[in-house]
């Protein structure tokens, strides 16, 4: 049965398709790649891709619908300095990668570097004055686990570092979507002047961002995942490269929008796209 008027479900259609085409945009990939680079469960790596949509999803519809609401109109300044920030955070993550390259090097030359998948949380039961208790403790290996009828999952002790990706993949979307929210606002008011239809619009198309991150970190994180159980060095230089790319990438943003469009002039430039 054909809706009597079919463009509300046209235009919630579009918003969902480009939704998911603005999530392939060249930033959004090279920083979502190089968090789970170095993740080897491809669950936690699309997770990594819906929290990054999440993130984004958050100051889109903020900072949009207060522009489609209530007719916010963004600094040329502040809208630079906003996308500014995403060349910031690319140079950082690229940083990062770098330092960890060096870490681990570090660590292999001294004889101190486990592999973070061969840690095994394990856990001894004993008394003390007749109370039952156990005290957790680390395995380095797989192979030094004597006790299995005592071994715990490494997911019984839940820890900070195990969350890092998520928490730095969500942090990432939060400066992204701040970044992008402008232009995008602009431009569903531009083409929905109703402003409820254009944050209804707006939401849709944080939807589609979501589900295209999603698909976008579960494809990529397949070859890292495959590469990184048969060929450790490789999958070591897709992590470099993906560092690298994104330190690259971020200067050349920051470039851009410093000197080309003139952020830390008196007259910068700026055209929401």
């Amino acid at each position: 049965m054909i809706p009597a008027n079919p463009a509300p479900l046209a235009i919630a259609l579009l918003g969902l398709l480009l939704g998911m085409r603005h999530a392939t945009d060249p930033d959004h990939v090279i920083a979502v790649t190089t968090i789970l680079s170095r993740e080897r469960r491809l669950a936690v790596a699309a997770r990594i891709g819906v929290v990054w949509g999440l993130g984004h999803t958050i100051t889109v519809l903020m900072v949009g619908a207060a522009i489609i609401v209530f007719k916010i109109a963004i600094p040329a300044r502040l809208g630079l300095a906003m996308e500014f920030a995403v060349a910031v955070v690319l140079i950082l993550l690229g940083i990062s990668a770098a330092a960890s390259l060096v870490r681990k090097g570090a660590n292999r030359m001294r004889g101190t570097s486990p592999q973070a998948d061969d840690l095994i949380v394990h856990a001894h039961a004993h008394t003390h004055d007749g109370a039952m208790h156990v005290h957790p403790h680390v395995h380095a290996s797989r192979h030094d686990v004597t006790h299995q009828d005592h071994r715990m999952p490494p997911d019984a002790l839940p820890s900070f570092a195990a969350r890092r990706p998520l928490l730095r993949s969500f942090a990432v979307g939060l400066v992204h979507g701040l970044a992008g929210s402008a232009a995008i606002a602009l431009l569903v008011l531009s083409a929905i002047p109703n402003p409820l239809w254009a944050t209804l619009y707006l939401a849709i198309f944080c939807v589609g961002t979501v589900i295209g991150m999603g698909l976008i970190t579960t494809a990529i994180a397949t070859p890292f995942m495959v590469v990184s159980r048969r060929a450790s060095w490789i999958h070591q230089g897709l992590v470099t490269g993906s560092g690298l790319l994104s330190f690259g990438f971020g200067l050349f943003l920051a470039y851009h929008i410093g000197i080309v469009d003139h952020l830390f002039s008196t007259a910068p430039i700026w055209i929401p796209q």
